[in-house]
């Protein structure tokens, strides 16, 4: 990472002889993650594809990020994380510029972190960091990332609240204020969870929930996700059916254990997209297992394996078996290579977003929402992955 501390001569000069005292450091960095891949039944058509694919294990990004002591142990601090796409130059997140994350807020050894502004959720914070996304990214991820796996989502206007770490363990707690005028609650969005994490063993687990507005919806599908909080978490064929549900309800818990050169983790989870009188379909939900194995050949080479089990149910039956593989070489600190492959195989039957009929399952691997026209898909990428 590139650090530029402002010294207290430079803090005098823009102005503060009251503010040159404190210690005040802004940092900038950034992931650059592409890769070229091939994907089978990349369409309706059963068309294959040879194309850049980029974000794999990391999404783009590039950021700001800094603090500043207030005296004692408290200190002001701030993020600002740009998402973009590295093939095309586009930003991410809707176009957002700082779509990843945008916050300000305090913090202290003695009672924790409270922040505002666009925040990643409990789960992605405390549940995410030990299951094998944050190795592997997307290949790895749920299929359709239905419950949010592979941090599909992000929170605005969240107020967030992170415990100090107590001999490993820790918790914490997001509300995103829905500023909907006289329907208080409608569009809100509300995580917490918990994590024990010391030495070889760590555990999460939390619960997340998000309120589509009733605002507006008075018609039978007459419009989709519309949250003034949490994004949508809707990637492909899988669960676009279900974008007029009027609330997101997602339960996971995950371990991890590590032995040597070894890491063995799982996560369950519980997706529930429930309805109301203006979706175009019935309650559904998914009940999703993860597993994984890593290790660590050498210093620099990581290898591994996953395979996630999703099971929907309520308004369709569709089951997804998806096997990952992947390595990772590390050339410096830095920058490294890597190879990710996966193959999904999809039976049961799931509804078509656009027609709102029942289908044959379709498979559509991790998060990147290829809508195959097919009960299987197969992914292979090879990658470059730089730091900053």
């Amino acid at each position: 990472m590139k650090r530029f501390a402002l010294t207290s001569l430079s803090l005098a000069l823009l102005g503060g002889a009251g503010a040159a005292q404190a210690q005040t450091s802004v940092t900038l960095y950034g992931v650059i993650d592409a890769g070229l891949g091939y994907v089978s039944n990349a369409n309706r058509a059963g068309d294959h594809q040879f194309a850049m694919i980029n974000g794999n294990l990391s999404g783009d990004r590039w950021g700001l990020k800094g603090q500043e002591g207030l005296g004692g142990d408290l200190k002001a601090i701030f993020q600002l994380e740009n998402g973009f796409d590295i093939g095309t130059g586009r930003l991410g997140q809707g176009g957002r510029e700082f779509g990843r994350q945008a916050f300000v807020g305090l913090s202290g050894n003695q009672w924790g972190t409270v922040t505002l502004g666009r925040q990643y959720d409990s789960l992605v914070d405390m549940v995410q960091g030990i299951t094998d996304d944050n190795y592997w990214g997307a290949v790895f991820a749920t299929p359709g990332d239905v419950d949010n796996y592979d941090n599909s989502l992000r929170v605005s206007n969240a107020v967030k609240y992170v415990s100090p770490n107590f001999a490993g363990f820790q918790v914490e707690g997001l509300y995103g204020v829905s500023g909907v005028a006289g329907a208080n609650g409608q569009g809100q969005t509300w995580s917490a969870a918990a994590t024990y994490n010391n030495g070889p063993l760590a555990v999460a687990g939390g619960y997340f929930y998000a309120n589509n507005p009733t605002a507006g919806r008075t018609a039978v599908g007459s419009t989709g996700w519309n949250s003034t909080t949490s994004d949508a978490l809707f990637d492909g064929p899988i669960n676009n059916a279900y974008t007029t549900a009027h609330a997101i309800g997602i339960a996971r818990g995950a371990v991890q254990y590590s032995i040597g050169a070894f890491t063995v983790g799982g996560s369950y989870s519980n997706a529930q997209f429930n309805s109301d009188a203006s979706s175009r379909f019935g309650s559904q939900h998914y009940n999703v297992g993860n597993g994984f194995l890593n290790f660590q050949a050498t210093p620099a080479l990581l290898v591994g394996v996953g395979y996630s089990y999703t099971k929907a149910g309520g308004d369709s039956s569709a089951t997804y078996h998806q096997a990952s593989v992947g390595a990772d070489y590390s050339l410096s600190k830095r920058t490294d290579l890597y190879a990710v492959g996966a193959y999904q195989h999809a039976s049961g039957d799931q509804r078509n977003g656009s027609t709102g009929l029942k289908e044959s399952a379709q498979a559509s691997i991790g998060s990147y929402g290829y809508d195959s026209g097919s009960s299987h898909q197969e992914i292979v990428i090879i990658g470059v992955r730089h730091k900053f």
